[in-house]
């Protein structure tokens, strides 16, 4: 039995959560060797109004003895979004130790790009994000606050542990995927933290001599996703980078609804954490507009990460054999279907795995 601790947030956090917790307690209903237990917490911005607090005190206590986190969005115009963000979203990740931030880029069958002549054979990478430190490490000041000689001060926390741990994770999905790694930075500029990024590459590189690389500056790299996407196989990144460039990624593989994530503690000492990596969309929340798409493969890649893999691929497939057919559409594909309705329709499509299937940590079949 697996626990899932359930963090459904704001705006259509709880309506795309709710699709994916359909299709688990389908599959759990199918497929007697499987199992879930649900707990749901409502920590969000609402319980901030509420409480003063995005989370209790004991938040990740509570959190730790569960198998993995299904989250939805968070955030509010009512609330600072630095708060929803670090008292939180990355409390979690932090606190977890959830170093590897996974969040593939491809393009799903039946699903229009915007790049003129692109198809799926040209996008296809995942992006290695690194998701405890960074320039998110929430490290800084305010100085003078209110006087004209106020500063602010970010300070970007660069660990050779921190850097090296996630280079090494991105080189040995790429060996065993037969891809590239790319490594963004910006060396040029940042002549600390950057340089010192791209010398752990090249010396984590030199233990992976069959795996191609290149490393590129992080604007050159925003051109070429567009440019060129068929270049990149495996992206690594760090925080604040990675984060630009999968919303980039989002965009050319149709839209911030299907972009799905995994927060993962690989050592598994602590639960792995899996949301969209959209946010709370307050201005259509609560309507059934949002495309739970990006939750559902967000949970694919959830099922992979507790050896369910063969489920995972056959929600995946279940996924493309629904966007392939174009009967059912969300308003961000043009069309009218609601969010429930698009679930029902990836849920009468969920077939059996066949047997010896298998996904990928990606959430794509192999």
């Amino acid at each position: 039995m697996d626990r899932i601790a359930v963090i459904p947030g704001d705006g259509v956090g709880p309506e795309v959560v709710r699709e994916s917790r359909k299709i688990l307690e389908r599959m759990a209903a199918l497929d007697p060797g499987l199992g879930f237990a649900f707990d749901e917490f409502p920590w969000s911005a609402t319980a901030y109004l509420r409480s003063g607090e995005m989370m209790p005190q004991d938040g990740l206590e509570i959190l730790s003895g569960y198998d993995a986190l299904l989250f939805g969005a968070i955030g509010s115009p009512l609330v600072k979004d630095h708060i929803t963000l670090h008292e939180l979203l990355l409390r979690i990740r932090q606190g977890f130790d959830q170093y590897i931030n996974l969040r593939p880029v491809r393009l799903l069958a039946g699903i229009e790009t915007p790049l003129a002549g692109r198809t799926a054979a040209d996008i296809d990478m995942i992006v290695v994000r690194e998701g405890t430190e960074g320039e998110y490490a929430g490290v800084g000041a305010r100085l003078y606050e209110g006087s004209e000689r106020e500063v602010a001060l970010q300070t970007a926390v660069f660990s050779r542990h921190g850097t090296e741990r996630v280079m090494r994770w991105a080189f040995e999905l790429a060996a065993r995927e037969g891809r590239s790694v790319t490594s963004i930075s910006k060396g040029n500029a940042l002549n600390y933290s950057a340089v010192f990024w791209d010398q752990v590459f090249d010396e984590v590189a030199a233990d992976y001599p069959s795996v191609p690389t290149e490393r590129l500056l992080v604007d050159a790299a925003a051109m070429f996703m567009v440019m060129d996407p068929g270049r990149f196989g495996v992206v690594v990144a760090s925080n604040l980078f990675g984060d630009i460039l999968t919303d980039l990624g989002a965009a050319i593989m149709g839209g911030m609804g299907f972009a799905p994530s995994a927060n993962l503690n690989p050592e598994r000492a602590f639960p792995s954490m899996f949301e969209p990596i959209h946010g709370s969309a307050p201005d259509i929340a609560g309507q059934g507009k949002a495309n739970p798409i990006g939750s559902l493969w967000s949970t694919a890649m959830m099922l992979e990460h507790l050896g369910h893999g063969d489920w995972a691929a056959a929600l995946m497939k279940a996924i493309e054999r629904v966007l392939a057919a174009r009967a059912v559409r969300t308003p961000d594909l043009g069309g009218v279907s609601t969010t429930e309705e698009m679930g029902d329709a990836v849920l009468a499509a969920l077939e059996w795995p066949a047997p010896g299937s298998a996904g990928s940590l990606a959430g794509a079949p192999s």
